[in-house]
């Protein structure tokens, strides 16, 4: 997970360098739009700009990220060399993003996954509608539902992540457990309204 930028494609050669750095290959960047859709990647750089919510591969070089600030960003791994990276909001685990790239992975091979949530806002950070919060607990559970630290509704987005993941039979889930709200470390549209994205990117050697 890396200061990724403001944008996939326009960004300053010190960005596109320090991108390098983590991985030397082409990376597979998602327009991403909250739907459901899943890019299944067959070489370096392969779907690139391709209008999808997440990404898996099965093959060696491949590089797949996404770019968040308060969404979740999950990186999904199996022990049998399957790899993808899911960018989550609160559309996309209603429409069943995490589930897809879980069962796209499933059919590249992958039968033992696990995965890991990355920085993304927290309930006490995240103030939330009453019809959509209904919304997202009819899709995933009341555990989705909770409180900010001035006491108002929210969106539990990490358990939001854990019940769509545990929904498709993942249940081997680390947690970095930073919310980017809270954290001057980490970009964050919704608190300081940041033009900057993580990314999060997860390759097969």
């Amino acid at each position: 997970m890396g200061h990724g930028g403001a944008y996939v494609h326009e960004v300053s050669p010190a960005v596109d360098a320090r991108r390098r750095t983590i991985v030397d290959v082409p990376w597979t960047w998602l327009r991403q739009v909250h739907g459901d859709d899943v890019v299944t990647v067959r070489s370096p750089g392969d779907g690139a700009g391709t209008k999808a919510d997440a990404a898996v591969t099965d093959r060696a070089g491949c590089a797949v990220a996404v770019l968040t600030a308060d969404c979740a960003p999950i990186a999904l791994l199996s022990r049998e060399g399957v790899v993808g990276a899911v960018h989550a909001g609160w559309r996309g685990l209603v429409g069943g993003v995490v589930e897809r790239a879980v069962e796209r992975a499933r059919q590249l091979g992958a039968h033992q996954l696990r995965a890991a949530l990355g920085p993304c806002i927290h309930p006490e950070c995240y103030e939330f509608g009453a019809a959509d919060l209904d919304t997202v607990a009819a899709r995933l559970g009341d555990g989705v539902r909770g409180i900010t630290a001035r006491g108002t509704r929210a969106l539990d987005v990490p358990a939001a992540v854990r019940a769509a993941l545990h929904a498709a039979g993942v249940t081997d889930v680390d947690d970095v457990n930073v919310c980017t709200a809270c954290s001057d470390d980490y970009f964050s549209w919704r608190a300081r309204a940041e033009q900057g994205r993580q990314a999060l990117v997860v390759w097969r050697d």
